[in-house]
């Protein structure tokens, strides 16, 4: 999403794309997953005028109006995607702190019979499975 899109989602929503707006955007954009310290040291590298809480605040905003995404892929702060990649769930490994992002037709199985059996529909922009990646394990099982 270019900073034009950005701007339409804002002015539609009655707010403006400020500097440090963007700065923000582009970081989590750029980083992929990131966690607030992360982006401010990513927008840091532009600007020296962004502290800690405005990320937050910004993080916060962009959230609202649905640019960016918060999943809990650690046991540390909540870690920022951009939305405008498609969703995805993620696999974390407890051991190497990897993240695989994996389509939802792959966990269709379970999340259908979840809806089925229970009527519970699954926000897979927030689903984290957490174990242990092939090469932590020695390199035993099937690619992913």
């Amino acid at each position: 999403m270019g900073s034009r899109d950005w701007q339409v989602t804002l002015r539609e929503r009655g707010y403006r794309l400020t500097p440090q707006r963007e700065l923000v955007l582009r970081a989590v954009d750029r980083l992929g997953h990131a966690t607030p310290d992360e982006v401010l040291a990513a927008v840091r590298e532009e600007s020296q005028a962004v502290n800690i809480s405005t990320v937050y605040r910004t993080l916060e905003l962009l959230e609202e109006l649905g640019l960016v995404r918060h999943n809990h892929i650690s046991d540390r702060a909540p870690t920022y995607h951009s939305t405008t990649t498609p969703d995805h769930v993620h696999l974390v490994c407890r051991e190497c702190g990897g993240v695989t992002e994996v389509a939802p037709q792959v966990i269709a199985p379970m999340t259908d019979k979840l809806e089925e059996k229970y009527s519970f529909v699954t926000d897979i922009g927030h689903l984290t499975v957490f174990g242990t990646c092939r090469s932590c394990r020695g390199g035993v099982g099937s690619p992913p």
